[in-house]
């Protein structure tokens, strides 16, 4: 009798373990050697790190004009603006302002400096409450001209220079290029695997970014009317695939472990910019208040629509409208 149970047990233990096994096995099939070398890491986040791109600073990477024909005294404008386009705004003040008008405490501009990082989002806040003069950043969301409607502010939004609006994977994943309609497909939900785009059999993780974020915002853009579905419950494994502006990605961050694709068969370089062959280009601008009336601000801004200016934006690695 005691053989006899332990002879069941034995056989409840076997069959328990070929089903675990089994079950193992079908992932495996199903989902894990699908997924493997699934090039996650397409759009591991890098930020943009401010210390490198200070005003006055002797280590700085900002393009230096140290013999600008303009500079400004007194009530200067408030500088602010999007990570992508700090390298151009420090630039600026560092050729047009005096020294002791920017002040960094190693982490963070202070209150009182002419030159302050809020980003897109708080950027625009910023613009509309008057806490900043001019804004250099990318064309505004739907909610951020709503905020400025609610609250009766004018914005200007003046073109300083263009920059490519960049689709990018891991170096490892096979796809180099896309067209418009492919990409607004993978963001529609239409393509869920990179083997129907002619890459490896992986699922594709579309990435979006914040709302009201500058990229964010370039990307409702491009989608238009179509709209951004829901992407697959196994995305977060699969092949990722994201966007942003070209200098930000490829200038700013420098992350070499992803590439950009070319779009309609081109790629995304400054010449293919100039030129208006890349498919995606839009321009950014310098935002200020319609009743703002520093007397500075349309000295500046003049200035960086001149050849200097214009110098000075193709120097920071972006394109100028000249």
């Amino acid at each position: 009798m005691k053989r006899s149970k332990l002879w069941g047990q034995i056989a409840a233990l076997v069959l328990v373990a070929a089903v675990f096994a089994a079950f193992n096995g079908g992932m495996y099939v199903a989902v894990t050697r699908r997924l493997a070398n699934n090039f996650s890491s397409a759009a591991g986040g890098k930020m943009i790190e401010v210390e490198q791109y200070l005003p006055f600073d002797a280590q700085s990477r900002i393009y230096r004009c140290d013999t600008a024909s303009l500079k400004l005294e007194g009530d200067l404008p408030v500088l602010d603006g999007a990570s992508a386009l700090l390298p151009v705004y420090a630039a600026i003040a560092h050729a047009v302002y005096p020294p002791d008008s920017v002040c960094f405490d190693g982490e963070n501009y202070t209150p009182e400096s002419a030159v302050q990082y809020r980003n897109t989002v708080r950027g625009y806040r910023a613009i509309v409450d008057g806490t900043a003069d001019l804004l250099f950043c990318a064309a505004p969301s739907a909610e951020q001209m709503a905020y400025a409607a609610e609250r009766q502010v004018e914005l200007v939004y003046l073109p300083i220079g263009y920059e490519a609006f960049v689709f990018f994977v891991n170096e490892n994943n096979p796809v180099d290029s896309l067209t418009q309609d492919e990409i607004r497909g993978i963001y529609a939900g239409e393509y869920r695997n990179w083997a129907e785009l002619g890459g490896a059999n992986r699922i594709i993780n579309p990435l979006t970014r914040l709302a009201g974020s500058g990229s964010q915002s370039a990307m409702d853009a491009f989608m238009g009317e179509t709209a951004i579905g829901p992407k697959s419950p196994l995305a977060l494994c699969g092949g990722s695939i994201g966007f942003s502006f070209r200098y930000y990605l490829d200038g700013l961050v420098g992350n070499r472990a992803v590439k950009m694709l070319s779009v309609d068969g081109v790629y995304p370089s400054a010449d293919h910019i100039k030129n208006g062959t890349y498919p995606i280009i839009m321009p950014f601008y310098a935002i200020y208040r319609a009743d703002d009336d520093n007397p500075n601000l349309p000295l500046l801004l003049d200035w960086i629509l001149s050849d200097e200016g214009q110098a000075l934006i193709n120097g920071s690695g972006y394109v100028g409208i000249g």
